[in-house]
């Protein structure tokens, strides 16, 4: 019997987006996966979401889209990635890091939108969180409320009355309580890849290596996905 409880789940390739999508097929939802090709430094995390969708048997769909304004480190080479400083006590300021992209999220989420209303999905799944994270405006609880309303009022499902949920189940969780969650979910974190740089190995020192990095230690367990790399 087909199952008729479809949903959109945006992949990027990195820890957060894989527990996300297995938590949205853990509630029973047929996954179509959004992978976006944005024009980003490397091309790593689009391997590494190809890889997490096939292993979970997950539909996917790559979109290639051009913001040739740039305005983003991501995007920009010319522009530094700003390195953590690893001194006790790392608070994350009250500044936005170059490393944000100008309006990604609510630029996935309107094709996440379209896609969703195209294949009658019910709900649209996005990994963000707000705590132990770089200040992103775009990842903010009042943000997804806001597009929710957008979302309901801009669209024939939610004029009908049958508005697509979006969910961000992740969002007042902090990194040590995401992996957790993932590997209760039998998350394969060591293909994933959360590094804003493109070498062969993690670099270490970006802010999502720095999250991802003390998410583990906060659990007192090995990020799989460094074991690859030791001698």
């Amino acid at each position: 019997m087909p199952n008729n409880k479809k949903a959109v789940v945006l992949l990027s390739g990195g820890l957060d987006s894989a527990v996300t999508l297995y938590f949205a097929k853990k509630q029973g939802y047929e996954c179509y996966c959004l992978i976006f090709d944005y024009g980003q430094r490397h091309n790593k995390e689009i391997s590494a979401a190809k890889k997490i969708a096939r292993i979970s048997g997950s539909n996917f769909e790559i979109v290639k889209i051009s913001l040739p304004w740039k305005g983003s480190s991501l995007l920009d080479k010319d522009l530094k990635i700003p390195q953590v400083t690893r001194s006790p006590g790392h608070q994350v300021t009250g500044q936005i890091p170059n490393t944000y992209v100008p309006a990604r999220n609510i630029i996935f989420l309107s094709f996440a939108l379209s896609f969703a209303e195209a294949i009658s999905a019910r709900a649209i799944f996005i990994g963000a969180h707000s705590e132990d994270y770089s200040g992103y405006p775009d990842c903010r609880p009042e943000f997804y409320r806001a597009f929710s309303k957008a979302a309901k009022t801009g669209t024939k499902t939610g004029v009908e009355g049958s508005p697509i949920k979006i969910v961000a189940p992740l969002i007042s969780k902090n990194k040590a309580q995401i992996i957790k969650a993932g590997t209760n979910l039998g998350v394969p974190f060591e293909f994933t890849w959360s590094c804003y740089n493109g070498g062969r190995a993690p670099c270490g020192g970006c802010d999502s290596c720095y999250y991802r990095a003390k998410g583990f230690k906060n659990l007192g367990i090995e990020d799989p996905l460094l074991r690859n790399f030791k001698r």
